[in-house]
């Protein structure tokens, strides 16, 4: 397990073993990564010597019942998260299938929406205009900007902070074009008042979806926010248990699901939430970045959606991992190796991370 740092964004990298020599690396993200790395490495790790690295679902369970044995979410889930993502890793490498063919193979291909919006409000119709050009149709950008937890230290009234948005949404509407499709993301930085009133100002300029508008993910206000305007609501991608996802559909608290499978409990559970969606015809896009990961759940389930290109996790990854995809006007094809398809660069994490260089790329497909 290893820690790297770029960019502003932290990631780590789970390598699991199995006694035969198969390597699987799963991810995770987390504010406190120092943390979660000691809850992997200490607690998760130890608990799953001697499992069957095939049995996903039995290994999911013992670190449940481990982590969050009373539906506690946080640290657990991402942990188990990680851990799960390199289990399919290994399920893929020794069936010699891509994982997003044992989770269905719909499709070979996924579209995605890209995330750039973290620039001043003069900058960021420009940087719409060039992600047009890469054939991007998709854009979102952020909100809110941590509005309520930097209202105090910057005497910055939450009103203010969402007049200020106004200007920066009109400039990307602006600069993408009228035939393109725009999201805005809260990152849960405002109250419900403030979204509402601010989701009212914005559908002028045709927003298809709000994400995360209200802090805590509020289930009972994201219900009211969708009675109060017409900006489609989604939330879901730094949830990371299963009943938290159930309670978004059946209280009617979202237009759209963002489960992410290397935050929301891995490919496991994952599944499983996508499975609810499509029985209450909600539709599920990944939220929540590292669209490398999550493009195997979009490509393998039915009602897969987009999957979110965010400009920072893709150059982190691009500096960790080898054989990622590119994307084709918006689109990236889906890798045909087996597993995940691509794997880390160990001469990079081992520079970043300090990894031992005992770390190595495991067997290849069983004869």
């Amino acid at each position: 397990m290893y820690i790297n740092k770029r960019n502003g964004l932290s990631i780590i990298l789970v390598e699991v073993e199995t006694d035969e020599g198969h390597l699987g690396h799963g991810i995770t993200m987390s504010t406190d990564e120092n943390v979660l790395a000691e809850v992997i490495k200490g607690l998760a790790g130890p608990m799953i010597l001697g499992e069957d690295a095939m049995a996903t679902e039995r290994v999911w369970e013992k670190l449940y019942w481990q982590l969050t044995p009373r539906g506690q979410t946080g640290y657990g889930g991402y942990a188990i998260a990680a851990i799960d993502v390199a289990l399919w890793d290994i399920k893929g490498k020794f069936l010699c299938q891509p994982v997003s063919r044992l989770l269905g193979g719909t499709r070979k291909s996924v579209p995605l929406y890209a995330t750039f919006g973290f620039f001043d409000g003069d900058q960021i119709g420009e940087a719409a205009k060039l992600w047009r050009e890469k054939w991007f149709e998709w854009l979102k950008m952020t909100v809110g900007m941590n509005a309520l937890k930097r209202r105090d230290d910057e005497m910055r009234p939450l009103m203010q902070a969402i007049r200020e948005d106004r200007i920066p949404v009109r400039n990307v509407r602006e600069g993408a074009g009228d035939d393109a499709e725009i999201f805005v993301d809260a990152n849960c930085s405002l109250d419900q008042y403030h979204a509402i009133t601010l989701a009212n100002w914005i559908e002028e300029f045709d927003i298809s979806f709000f994400e995360e508008p209200i802090t805590h993910n509020n289930v009972r206000q994201m219900a009211e926010m969708r009675t109060r305007t017409k900006v489609a609501v989604a939330a879901g991608q730094t949830e990371t248990l299963a009943y938290r996802f159930r309670d978004f559909i059946t209280e009617n608290a979202v237009d759209v699901l963002q489960p992410n499978v290397v935050i929301g409990g891995g490919f496991t559970q994952i599944l499983k939430v996508a499975g609810m969606a499509a029985a209450f015809n909600v539709p599920i896009d990944n939220g929540g970045a590292f669209p490398f990961h999550n493009m195997h759940l979009h490509a393998g389930v039915m009602n897969g959606g987009m999957v979110e290109y965010h400009r920072v996790s893709v150059e982190c990854c691009k500096a960790l991992f080898k054989g990622l995809p590119e994307p084709k006007e918006g689109w990236p094809d889906l890798p045909e190796a087996p597993g995940l398809g691509f794997g880390p660069d160990m001469d990079v994490v081992r520079e970043l991370a300090k990894a031992p260089k005992s770390m190595g790329q495991g067997k290849g497909c069983p004869p």
